[in-house]
Parts: C-alpha cells; structure tokens; sequence
C-alpha cells in the first residue's frame, strides 16, 4: 500500500485528503502542533522515518490580510515550510504536491488564467505562495502544483460558514459583486490531489503546474445568493438575507483580491480527465457546514 505524508492535516483539504484516503493509503496526518514544516531538521527526520511515496502539502499561512502585518511569517510557512518538504521528499525520490493559489495573479486579465499566463502577486500571501511555487519546483523535479481558488468546505472556517452565521442576525447584507472567480469545494480538491498522486506513482511524467477549481463562475454576491437559496431551501434558515451588491472599493480589506480569480481548467482535464468542482452539489447537504 502507497504510503502519504500530508501536512496541514486539520485544514479544509487536509481534513478530506485524510478522509479520502482510510483505506486506500498508509497515512501519516501532521497538523502544525506536530510537525513545523519551517524546521528543516524535523522535516528532514519525519520524512526519513516515514518513507512516503507522496508528500501533500496542505498547510499554509492562508489569513490573507493577516499576512499583510506578518509577511515573515507568511515566508516562512508558504515558501521555506514548502521548499522543506520538497528537498526531503526530493531526498528519497518521492512525489510533492503543493497547494497553491489564483492570488498569484494580479486579477486583471479579462480571460480565465491558463498556467502558463505572467504571474504578479498584489499581496503578500501571493508573494509567499509564488514564491513557494518557484521554491518547490526548483527543490524536486517531481512536484505537482495545484492553484485552486475560493475554497470552501464543512470543516474549517470560509466564507458559506460566515454567510449562513451572518443570516441568523442579519436581514440584509452587503456582498462584493466586482470579484469573479469560482467557488470550489474542498472535498473535490482533495479527490482531484489523489488522482493526480496516484497516476504519478503508476509512472505518469505529467508533473508542472495544474489549475483546479469550480464551475460556473460567479462573483461573491452570486456565491452568496446560491448559500442562501439553498439554505432557505433545505429549512436552515427562514428567511435569506436580502443582499446589496457592493464594489471591492466599499469595501477596503489590508489586502488587495484579484478582480478575476477565474482559473482555466484545461490542461487538468486534459492530462488527468479531472472535471471542475460541482460546487452547486456541494451545498446539496448545507446542514453539515453549521454542525
């Protein structure tokens, strides 16, 4: 049976590549209480000891505007904590895939980002994920980078969690409507990493950069509209909040979002005939992201 080492065990995607994988896998889970991935000599020791086949890296320093006030921390987790697990995975000839991000964008192409496409992060949680990207394709030729995008899941905090929380107090709300991308749930996320690390171990050479996430495209006050709904639908709330659509300058955050977060899902389904996350589906069960 293959063996897999992921970190970041406690987050949306680590939570279901554990999940996903009973049965299927050894698995050794590691959150960051039990394994700091910016301590090279851990890291080093723990993947020496384990002997994976796969090394998922799921955890991140992902408070966006958070990492605005502490860009150090953000290096250390999103790029030397990346390059670590790469060198040591790279060390006994073992797979890495990386998570990353649409923020390495700057937003303003008008077309969906294909992989290829000029990067030029606006924030410093885009900084430090690219620059965790060059990181970990320069540690290990065999390293899979997946950029994903609004992620949203039943375990762990995002934005359908806060919108069905805000809807027990709120009658209206105001939701950006000038942000487009694609929602994408962290279940299909983990689901795709798996397919990916699989045909990889069964000899394919497709690694690079991947881009995966939902479909159709919305903007966040089309997102919201569509928790609501469902919400309202599936008897969790009475009523939905009526939403006032607002502009991203009505609503200043320390960090600058990208405008388009639209990522292309073509080389994905092309390489490894995976679909794009049916994030409408996955809020067929909307109950489960308040229990």
């Amino acid at each position: 049976m293959m063996k897999f080492l992921i970190t970041g065990c406690k987050g949306q995607v680590g939570f279901q590549l554990l999940k996903q994988l009973s049965g299927k896998a050894d698995v050794l889970a590691l959150d960051r209480d039990e394994l700091d991935i910016t301590d090279k000599k851990a890291v080093f020791q723990t993947v020496s000891e384990w002997q994976p086949d796969v090394i998922v890296n799921a955890a991140a320093h992902t408070a966006v505007d958070r990492a605005e006030s502490e860009p150090e921390l953000a290096h250390a987790i999103n790029c030397v904590g990346a390059e670590n697990l790469a060198l040591a995975a790279n060390a006994i000839n073992a797979v890495i895939l990386h998570i990353s991000t649409d923020y390495v964008f700057d937003g303003t192409k008008s077309e969906p980002y294909i992989e290829t496409d000029s990067v030029n992060p606006q924030s410093v949680y885009g900084k430090t994920k690219l620059d965790g990207e060059i990181a970990v394709a320069n540690a290990n030729p065999r390293h899979i980078i997946l950029r994903t995008a609004w992620v949203f899941g039943e375990h762990g905090n995002n934005f359908v969690k806060t919108m069905l929380r805000l809807a027990q107090s709120r009658d209206e709300l105001g939701i950006v409507a000038d942000q487009f991308g694609a929602p994408t749930y962290a279940g299909d996320i983990a689901k795709a990493l798996i397919r990916i690390a699989f045909t990889i171990l069964e000899g394919s050479k497709a690694c690079g950069v991947y881009h995966f996430s939902g479909s159709p495209y919305v903007n966040w006050a089309e997102f919201a509209k569509e928790i609501f709904a469902q919400a309202t639908l599936q008897n969790l709330i009475k009523k939905a909040p009526h939403i006032n659509t607002i502009s991203t300058a009505d609503y200043p955050t320390p960090a600058k979002r990208p405008a388009n977060s639209r990522l292309d899902l073509s080389k994905i389904k092309a390489t490894f005939g995976i679909d794009p996350s049916d994030w409408r589906k996955a809020l067929n069960n909307i109950q489960a992201y308040v229990a």
